[in-house]
């Protein structure tokens, strides 16, 4: 099955592609590897999953969010390579949280794009990660996500 008709099944729909502004550029290609740019939690009408974990958002919520990430690097990544069939394997992640200095569940916020992953390319999709909580990210939004993606032959 392909990752397309994979994606499908899952009855997931990817959002469109980001406009690129300025010097931001969604991903780089280097030495068989894809690296991408941190995405936040864009819905397909542009909008963001905004505020604070703890405060304006539960985990749950934010491990919503964590997904809406995981969706936005999928596009990046059929944007990069023109087929999610050229995933071999997610590498690493970095998942950064908006929250009070007392939270401590970020693990559990980055599942929501971790687990995505998994349910897309298998045991391929179960990287390294890191997830940090932050004090404040860029537009008020509620996570950030980046990834690097080993490229298939």
């Amino acid at each position: 099955m392909s990752i397309a008709d994979r994606i499908a099944a899952l009855g997931l729909v990817l959002p469109p592609p980001p406009k690129p502004g300025g010097n931001y550029v969604p991903f780089r290609i280097g030495a068989g590897l894809l690296f991408l740019s941190g995405v936040g939690p864009r819905h397909p009408d542009g909008t963001s999953t905004t505020g604070k974990v703890s405060v304006d958002l539960d985990v749950a919520q934010a491990y919503q969010a964590a997904r809406l990430c995981g969706l936005n690097l999928l596009t990046n990544m059929q944007l990069a390579l023109g087929s999610l069939d050229r995933v071999d394997t997610i590498l690493k992640v970095l998942g950064m949280v908006y929250a009070v200095p007392e939270f401590g569940d970020q693990p559990k916020v980055i599942n929501g794009c971790t687990d995505l992953f998994v349910e897309v390319f298998g045991d391929n999709g179960r990287p390294a990660r890191s997830a940090v909580g932050l004090g404040s990210l860029p537009g008020n939004i509620s996570v950030e996500i980046e990834a690097i993606v080993l490229i298939r032959d």
